[in-house]
């Protein structure tokens, strides 16, 4: 089998089954990749508006305390 020991190539076969074989692992692991990078996004777009809602409460509390203080 070439300069590889036997060794070498049961090693790439279980490998490759554990890669290639079963009910579509590798589809499944790129579906919960997918699934995660989704929530994450809408997770930063949750954070992003939240943080919008508490600068403009800010800013209204700083103009309200400029025009108490005219």
């Amino acid at each position: 089998m070439g300069t590889f020991s036997i060794w070498h190539w049961v090693i790439v076969l279980v490998v490759v089954l554990v890669l290639f074989g079963g009910r579509g692992k590798i589809p499944s692991l790129m579906g919960d990749v997918a699934k995660g990078i989704k929530s994450f996004k809408s997770n930063m777009k949750d954070e992003n508006a939240a943080s919008e809602k508490i600068e403009e409460t800010s800013t209204t509390t700083v103009r309200e305390d400029e025009t108490a203080k005219s």
